[in-house]
């Protein structure tokens, strides 16, 4: 696989919630992250005496944050509100020569940045509500 620009890995929200995903403005890095709680089922039987995990178990999560400049572009101005809200929209992540994953996140945190001779930044970070969806591209 030849190398990707960071450029590519996106983060797109559904703005109304009618499957079409917009870019959100100003973002100037991106990641996900992908997690799953193990579940120990070591006991006295085990061979040993080492940790033995239960396939197919424990909450299985993601995680996706950005930071950019502040624009405050149409799809800032949804960011704000879904999280003052409480709402859980769909998400898209996308990951060149990869895939797409796809699912409901909750903006966990928004935070702006700015100092007197620089511009404005901001930071948001999500978790994923539900299950995803993965397509390779």
């Amino acid at each position: 696989m030849a190398v990707q620009s960071g450029k590519d890995l996106l983060i797109k929200i559904d703005q109304t919630g009618d499957g079409q995903f917009l870019t959100i403005a100003g973002l100037r890095a991106t990641r996900i992250s992908f997690n799953t709680e193990s579940v120990d089922v070591t006991s006295l039987e085990s061979q040993g005496g080492w940790r033995e995990l239960l396939a197919g178990a424990g909450v299985k999560s993601a995680s996706i944050s950005g930071s950019g400049v502040f624009r405050d572009a149409n799809t800032d101005e949804r960011a704000r509100q879904i999280f003052f809200d409480g709402e859980i929209p769909k998400f898209q992540m996308v990951i060149p020569s990869f895939g797409v994953i796809e699912g409901l996140f909750q903006i966990t945190s928004i935070e702006y940045a700015g100092s007197h001779n620089d511009e404005a930044s901001y930071e948001m970070s999500m978790s994923s509500a539900g299950p995803l969806i993965f397509t390779a591209l």
